[in-house]
């Protein structure tokens, strides 16, 4: 199905993946295309009840975490003179810190503002209304700045990129540069969406649960993440199916809104990259 496949955008070069197997296309500096194709093997495979909804969103979160760092160390190596390759302790290190950063930024930091505002608003809805925003406050502000990095305008192009050539896929027009230029870079079932999604879910789940102390708040949230990040996940998918009703299209519009911050028009050259990338797992 043509909605099997997704990507990543990395160090010059975009990731493609369909249900079975997994390609990585970095340009180096000399112009060669690198190329790089696995298997896939989800825990899921092994244990069919993880397929079930809500479930899977857990699951995908964090496979696409796994093989986003092993992607972008693959990406990096194209411009080092030795190659590295994770551990197993990197792997889980390097997730680790990424998660704790996640949990202080949008966990514990507004959890910690709004104890000071708290006691001022009746509504427990606009409390978790004002948390939500500093969220979104936060999360906008961090790809503002980075957005203005030179390294990660690229990877932004790439981005455009691999999401032309998804759309240029799921149209069955022929796989070109000239026909995926048609195409804009935004796309519904992008991470940027799943990101954003499970700020706004978050709001409304943790307006169910009062006004918990400080310590209890930040638990609540970090306990309830899987639930969180699986009803975002199931949203997402809905979104992104060719016929979805239009409340699941109008959840998708602010996500296809931010992606105009994270993903810019690519060159014909970037656009050949991301092709190779998706046409190395359309051979079999």
């Amino acid at each position: 199905m043509a909605r099997d496949y997704g990507g990543q955008a990395v160090i010059e070069g975009v990731m493609m993946r369909g249900k079975d197997e997994l390609a990585i296309a970095v340009r180096r500096e000399d112009g060669e295309i690198v190329l790089e194709k696995n298997k896939l093997d989800s825990i899921a495979n092994k244990f069919k009840f993880l397929e079930w909804p809500l479930l899977r969103g857990v699951v995908a979160l964090f496979q696409s975490l796994i093989l986003g760092i092993r992607a972008l160390t693959f990406s990096a190596n194209q411009f080092s003179e030795e190659e590295e390759e994770l551990t197993l302790l990197e792997l889980v290190t390097t997730i680790g810190i990424s998660f704790g950063l996640a949990i202080v930024l949008f966990v514990i930091l507004p959890a910690t503002l709004i104890g000071f505002v708290q006691d001022f608003i009746a509504s427990n809805l606009v409390l978790n209304l004002i948390e939500g925003a500093i969220k979104v406050t936060f999360f906008l502000t961090y790809v503002v700045v980075i957005s203005q990095m030179e390294d990660i305008k690229r990877v932004f192009q790439y981005h455009g990129a691999e999401h032309q050539v998804i759309h240029n896929y799921e149209s069955e027009l022929p796989l070109s540069i000239e026909n995926a230029q048609k195409f804009t870079t935004l796309h519904p079932r992008c991470g940027t969406n799943f990101l954003l999604i499970v700020i706004l879910m978050s709001i409304l789940i943790f307006s169910f649960f009062g006004r918990p102390t400080l310590l209890n708040r930040i638990l609540i949230h970090i306990s309830l993440l899987p639930v969180v990040a699986g009803l975002s996940y199931e949203l997402i998918k809905q979104a992104g199916r060719e016929n979805a009703g239009k409340i699941f299209k109008l959840l998708a519009i602010p996500g296809l809104q931010l992606q105009k911050l994270t993903t810019k028009e690519p060159s014909s050259d970037q656009i050949e990259v991301a092709l190779k990338s998706l046409e190395a797992i359309l051979d079999d």
